[in-house]
């Protein structure tokens, strides 16, 4: 049953049942502005969507009717760890990853959105990235990887970094920091050290896998990320970084690869590591020799509403 507005400038609301549940469609133009991209309709899963892709902050503005939208929420990448030479970095874990539909908007109603920076820093341990943030909807940064023998507050998160080489099973941080349902990210990889032999480090957490654990002859890869829809094709965000190799005199230790979906690849001594790809969310490779960790790529939101 299709209700629509004598106001040609208002949206008209489509409402139908499916499997239960009552859905809302609004259409333009005039349902709302924001974001640096509004796109053309697009067609999607048999319905057509326009979407408002924020690379940067700013706000989801609804004008004059209520309707419900679709939210993709991807938080900054963690920053890879520094070198601790001879051991490699742990791979910066993925930003946090969130999407739902039904979400409820009023009429005359400004929505702020934060886009989350990549985590950067020192030499040491990775730094977190930021939140990423739709409404009442958080995405946490993505943990830096592992730099020392200790732990650091930075690296659990969206999706957590990947332990350094400087100890045997060095820790890799906790994703899905704090607890989301569904689950916004994946671990790290624990990285082995010196004192094992083998000088490797872990990747970091991606939101559709784990970062993979140091092996005695690589460092461990990036968790693989999410693909996801809509932005109007598709585009996999929140891969995790790669961990850095060890360069010890008499052992080959080669780097991590970066996880599909911006992760960056972990250093080899002798190149600096990848940063995390602009606007997914990946996580910075982690460093190596006497590179540092590199930074994580910044986050994504995009809206989208059925026309």
């Amino acid at each position: 049953m299709g209700i629509k507005s004598n106001n040609s400038t208002e949206s008209y609301f489509n409402f139908f049942s499916e499997s239960g549940k009552d859905a809302m469609a609004a259409t333009t133009p005039g349902f709302a502005t924001g974001g640096n991209v509004i796109t053309a309709p697009y067609p999607d899963g048999g319905s057509t969507y326009v979407a408002h892709i924020f690379k940067t902050p700013g706000s989801f503005d609804v004008a004059g009717s209520p309707g419900t939208v679709e939210y993709l929420v991807v938080a900054g990448g963690g920053q890879g760890g520094g070198a601790n030479n001879p051991e490699g970095g742990g791979g910066g874990g993925a930003g946090g990853y969130r999407t739902g539909t039904g979400f409820a908007v009023n009429a005359a109603t400004s929505y702020p959105v934060t886009v989350g920076a990549g985590g950067h820093g020192g030499p040491g341990n990775g730094a977190r990235g930021s939140n990423s943030v739709f409404s009442t909807v958080t995405s946490t940064g993505g943990g830096g990887g592992l730099h020392s023998t200790d732990s650091p507050s930075e690296q659990p998160g969206g999706s957590g970094g990947g332990g350094g080489a400087a100890t045997s099973a060095a820790p890799a941080g906790t994703g899905n920091t704090p607890p989301q349902s569904p689950s916004q990210g994946n671990n790290g990889g624990t990285g082995g050290g010196g004192v094992s032999g083998f000088y490797a480090s872990g990747g970091g957490g991606g939101a559709g896998g784990v970062g993979t654990n140091g092996a005695p002859t690589q460092s461990g890869p990036g968790g693989a990320g999410t693909a996801n829809s809509f932005s109007g094709s598709s585009v996999t965000y929140a891969g995790g970084g790669g961990g850095g190799s060890g360069h010890p005199s008499n052992i080959a230790v080669a780097p991590g690869d970066g996880g599909a979906g911006g992760g960056g690849d972990g250093s080899n001594s002798y190149v600096p590591g990848g940063t995390g790809s602009v606007n997914t969310g990946g996580g910075g490779g982690g460093g190596s020799g006497v590179f540092a960790g590199s930074n994580g790529g910044p986050g994504i939101v995009i809206i989208r509403y059925v026309v």
